[in-house]
């Protein structure tokens, strides 16, 4: 029903316009007495063998939302309901910020993809501490993504993310340094090996300080070569970073069905979906390999279906996150994967 009738009627407005629709509809219907659980009964699956163990934490479900649905953690609680066991709110930055101009936001549909520019639009992080304090469902876990603003020069990154950690972090239970988002100006140069390691190593300097320890995970970029993942690998192992989140967008417009005059019209952005499902794997797989198994991964970019997401845990990961598969294959994209891993994991215990 969704794929043939509710997206090509989505699909008429931009993707942007839709988002805006959508996070209201959310928040407007879910008032409404019984629409809750009405929901949560066509997409939760309550199964314990489906529940899973990560850094300490017990999920629900190994399936979550990834960063930029719930930019500003307002719609935590009504996404839960749609099978997710984790929302990963933000990206969030110190200040308030209106991204990058519009339009910003463009499907791909040949590829079933996005390609998006929206450069951290965001309300800040006292807004999103506000939000984060009310009483969420049970069982829900959040992330806070954490970021810089777009005016800050690099020279002063670290405090960005510094100022963010302490903002939410009595409202998330675990956070990910984002330097790879490829659409915020020379962001990306926070992946060289000297500014990444000034930045984790302040974010772990104030961790310690804490007396309740959450995780710490860094974002990669899908576009990092070997040379580049090994580098990232030992500032991780060095400074005793959590866990990775394999992959951010890819700046990269190869192997594309879209006529490549309309891909130059779009212009720059990180794209997502369906291209970058190979590459997505590919990186989880050479990070659990070199790591030999002991670093931590969630896996998210690409994983449009059921056997992309089986594929992304053979590789390697613990934990999965779905964005522009969400967008394509509808609602129930969550608990399709969570029957999967439910009947894999059943079979093996039989």
């Amino acid at each position: 029903m969704y794929r043939y009738l509710i997206r090509p009627l989505l699909f008429l407005l931009s993707p942007e316009t839709i988002h805006h629709i959508l996070i209201a509809f959310l928040r407007i219907s879910f008032k409404i007495p019984g629409i809750l659980p009405l929901v949560k009964s066509c997409y939760h699956i309550n199964d314990k063998s489906l529940e899973t163990d990560f850094l300490g934490m017990r999920f629900s479900n190994p399936v979550g939302l990834a960063a930029g649905f719930d930019k500003n953690a307002s719609v935590y609680r009504e996404f839960h309901a749609f099978g997710f066991s984790f929302i990963e709110v933000g990206t969030v930055t110190p200040l308030g910020q209106p991204g990058n101009k519009k339009p910003r936001s463009f499907r791909i549909k040949k590829d079933r993809g996005l390609i998006n520019r929206m450069g951290f639009n965001n309300q800040g992080a006292e807004a999103a501490a506000a939000k984060l304090a009310h009483k969420r469902p049970k069982g829900l876990i959040l992330g806070g993504n954490i970021g810089k603003n777009t005016l800050t020069p690099n020279e002063q990154a670290a405090d960005d993310y510094e100022a963010v950690f302490n903002a939410i972090y009595d409202g998330v239970d675990y956070f990910v340094v984002n330097v790879s988002c490829p659409n915020i100006s020379d962001l990306r140069k926070l992946q060289d090996q000297d500014s990444l390691e000034h930045i984790l190593g302040r974010i772990m300097s104030l961790r310690r300080g804490r007396d309740i320890q959450k995780p710490v995970l860094l974002k990669i970029s899908p576009d990092l070569n070997d040379q580049q993942l090994d580098e990232t690998l030992e500032i991780v192992d060095r400074l005793k970073i959590d866990g990775i989140v394999a992959t951010n967008t890819t700046v990269s417009r190869e192997g594309l069905r879209t006529p490549e005059e309309e891909i130059r019209a779009i212009g720059n952005g990180g794209m997502s979906g369906a291209p970058i499902t190979a590459r997505s794997l590919e990186v989880v797989r050479y990070i659990h390999q070199r790591s030999k198994g002991k670093l931590p991964i969630i896996a998210v970019g690409g994983i449009m279906s059921v056997e992309d997401a089986m594929n992304m845990l053979d590789a390697g990961a613990t934990l999965l996150q779905i964005y522009t598969g969400f967008i394509y294959e509808g609602p129930g994209l969550a608990k399709n994967i969570n029957r999967a891993i439910l009947k894999r994991r059943s079979a093996k215990e039989s």
